[in-house]
C-alpha cells in the first residue's frame, strides 16, 4: 500500500483533531478530518479508507457519561459499515475521550466478546492534568508501537475519568487473559489515577484497534515538552505511534 487514508473524526464537543491530523500528515499519508454528522450521512466513506481516529475532547459535553452518546450514534446509526471497516482490518484509534467511545462501543478488549473493561472517574475524584511517563509492554502486539524501540515514553494527560476497571469479581483472570494475548500497551510508572495494574492504553487481538488515555497528539516535537525547548522540532516519540500505524499499514 503506497498512502493508507486516514479519517480523524471532529464536532460536538472533540477538540484534539487539528493535531491530530498533523500527526498522520507527518506520517506521510492522507489525513482528513471529518464532522461526524458527515460521517453519519455518509457512511460509506469508511470503505475508501484504512484507518480511523477518535480524537480527545468531550464529545457531546459528556453527556450521559465521557463517550457515550457518541457511541450511541456510531452504534446505532454506523454499525453495519463500521463492523464491515473493523472486519476488513481498519486500524482504528481512540485518545481519551475516544478510548472511553471504544470501550463504550465493546471495540475493546474484543468485539467478539462481551465488554469487561471501562473506565471510571480517577481515584482522587479530580481532574488531572499533567505530564507522565508510560512504558510499553514488552510483549504487545499492538500495531500502532511497533516503531518504539524505547520502552519509555513522555505524555501528558487530561482526564477525570480515566481509571481502568475490570467487571468485578474477574479482574484477575481480565488481567491475565490480557496479558497473555498481548493486548496491554501502555502502563504509568506511577498510580497516577488508580488504573488497574497501572494500565495507560489497552488494544484488541489484531493490534489494529487501540486505546489510550494519554495524549502522544500532543507530543509530536520535542519542544512541547518543557524539558526539551533548545530542540523543539526534533520528533517526539508521541509521532512514533502515528507512524507505526502508517509502516505497518504501508508493509502488511
Amino acid at each position: 500500500m503506497s498512502q493508507p487514508k486516514f479519517i480523524i473524526l471532529s464536532g460536538d464537543g472533540i477538540n484534539c483533531e487539528n493535531e491530530t491530523k498533523l500527526a498522520f500528515s507527518n506520517s506521510n499519508c492522507e489525513a482528513k478530518i471529518v464532522h461526524i454528522n458527515e460521517l453519519l450521512e455518509n457512511p460509506t466513506m469508511l470503505r475508501n479508507v484504512q484507518g480511523l481516529a477518535l480524537p480527545g475532547g468531550f464529545s457531546f459535553g459528556d453527556e450521559l457519561g465521557s463517550g457515550q452518546v457518541l457511541s450511541l450514534k456510531i452504534k446505532y446509526k454506523l454499525k453495519d459499515h463500521f463492523n464491515d471497516f473493523i472486519f476488513k482490518g481498519g486500524a482504528v484509534i481512540g485518545i481519551c475521550n475516544g478510548f472511553q467511545v471504544l470501550l463504550k462501543l465493546g471495540l475493546l478488549p474484543d468485539y467478539k466478546k462481551e465488554r469487561t473493561i471501562s473506565l471510571d472517574h480517577n481515584v482522587s475524584g479530580k481532574f488531572i492534568n499533567r505530564w507522565v511517563t508510560i512504558y510499553k509492554h514488552p510483549q504487545t502486539i499492538c500495531k500502532w508501537t511497533v516503531l518504539l524501540e524505547d520502552l519509555s515514553i513522555n505524555l501528558p494527560i487530561r482526564h477525570g475519568e480515566g481509571r481502568i476497571v475490570y467487571q468485578k469479581n474477574l479482574e484477575t483472570t481480565i488481567h491475565n487473559n490480557l496479558l497473555k494475548n498481548g493486548q496491554i500497551v501502555f502502563q504509568y510508572n506511577e498510580n497516577v489515577n488508580g488504573s488497574y495494574e497501572n494500565i495507560a492504553g489497552i488494544c484488541d487481538p489484531t493490534g489494529l484497534i487501540f486505546g489510550l488515555m494519554p495524549h502522544p497528539e500532543a507530543y509530536l516535537y520535542e519542544g512541547l515538552n518543557h524539558i526539551h525547548q533548545k530542540e523543539f522540532f526534533k520528533k517526539a516519540k508521541g509521532q512514533l505511534i502515528f507512524d507505526s500505524i502508517v509502516h505497518y499499514l504501508k508493509n502488511a
